[in-house]
């Protein structure tokens, strides 16, 4: 790490590409929820009161798209006809069909889904072994959420923070600057809802942090006015967002995103899996920082490739975080997803707010 400043961002549930990632997410939990072996791969847009469905899923079950499009539509708070995009009006077009046959013979075998790299990275500068810029992002977006449904009912669907952080020898010293977007209800004024955002959200998130920023050092609504958020104002498309989903642009980011994607695609299992080992060598005092990648081919069940930097930041030799390193998961596709136990609904909640860093997801585990 030999950045002296270092920004990271996140956004909220309802941001265009979130609503994407969570219904895509969504039907690959409902595919899963009644027949574990589904395989799917679903993309989303969403614009302009329509959504559009579109992939692959291959399933021994029957299963309504429209009407699990609709549900998270609505639980995201687009329940009014103002924002140009409501659960109720907003039209759904599905074109999903079965996985193409030469790529499920590969698959069948307990080969990978596609090829590509995947990495995975782990730090100690917040207890969840994650990078601190996005950390507090994620948790600014999240509180923005909660306060839109609770303390301030006057925000609107849709919303973003960044934060950006001072290091000093690798280490995070001191908060700059936390910038916040969010739609809100036009009979609030722009430097109301400035106020009330850094002393319900902001102030009270950074304390959480250990740390404090001054009023002056926070922007909010950098254009000055924002009403109608959503897919009226922007187009969203499912894994768009994989700085966010990730490590907040700190580690490296592999080809693929993860929403929509069934855990034969190593996109997603890959990546869980390059996290799971980072985060214990990080956690077992191996080395301050580890960065994990790991290499598939289509059909083929065991990495071609994996490899471990730590930055400069080992305790131990190079060789015995290798060695304890490459022991803890069998790293083939199957391996991968029998020891995270991967073939489960547990997808929806990992697309908002981050894939890491939640203690709940088994990738998130520390070994026995």
């Amino acid at each position: 790490m030999s950045y002296r400043i270092f920004t990271s961002e996140s956004v909220c549930a309802g941001h265009p590409d979130k609503i994407c990632d969570q219904i895509s997410d969504a039907i690959l939990d409902e595919c899963l929820k009644q027949d574990k072996d589904s395989r799917v791969a679903v993309e989303t847009l969403v614009t302009t009161n329509n959504i559009v469905l579109a992939g692959e899923v291959t399933t021994g079950t029957k299963v309504d798209f429209e009407k699990i499009a609709r549900g998270i539509v609505r639980g995201l708070g687009y329940t009014q006809k103002i924002y140009n995009f409501d659960y109720k009006t907003v039209k759904v077009k599905v074109l999903i069909h079965s996985q193409a046959p030469d790529i499920a013979q590969g698959v069948e075998t307990g080969g990978a889904g596609d090829q590509g790299m995947m990495f995975g990275y782990a730090c100690t500068e917040t207890p969840s072994l994650m990078p601190l810029p996005i950390m507090i992002s994620h948790e600014i977006t999240k509180s923005l959420d909660l306060a839109r449904q609770k303390t301030l009912k006057y925000l609107r669907p849709d919303g973003k923070s960044q934060v950006t952080i001072q290091y000093f020898h690798g280490k995070p010293t001191k908060i700059l600057k936390v910038v916040t977007a969010v739609p809100h209800h036009p009979s609030k004024t722009q430097d109301q809802v400035a106020k009330d955002v850094y002393e319900v959200i902001i102030r009270p998130t950074l304390k959480k942090f250990g740390f404090t920023l001054a009023f002056k050092d926070t922007v909010y609504n950098g254009t000055g006015r924002w009403e109608i958020g959503g897919p009226a104002s922007d187009t969203g498309v499912t894994g768009r967002k994989i700085i966010v989903d990730s490590y907040g642009g700190m580690a490296r980011i592999g080809g693929g995103a993860f929403s929509g994607k069934d855990p034969t695609k190593v996109d997603r299992s890959g990546a869980y899996a390059a996290r799971y080992i980072a985060k214990n060598v990080v956690a077992n005092k191996m080395a301050r920082r580890c960065e994990i990648q790991l290499a598939y081919v289509i059909g083929r069940p065991d990495p071609i490739s994996k490899s471990l930097e730590t930055f400069g930041t080992e305790n131990v030799p190079v060789e015995k975080i290798e060695n304890f390193a490459w022991n803890l998961l069998d790293l083939s596709v199957n391996g991968i997803i029998k020891g995270l136990n991967l073939k489960r609904p547990i997808y929806k909640d990992t697309a908002a707010y981050g894939h890491f860093g939640n203690p709940k997801y088994s990738w998130e585990k520390l070994a026995a």
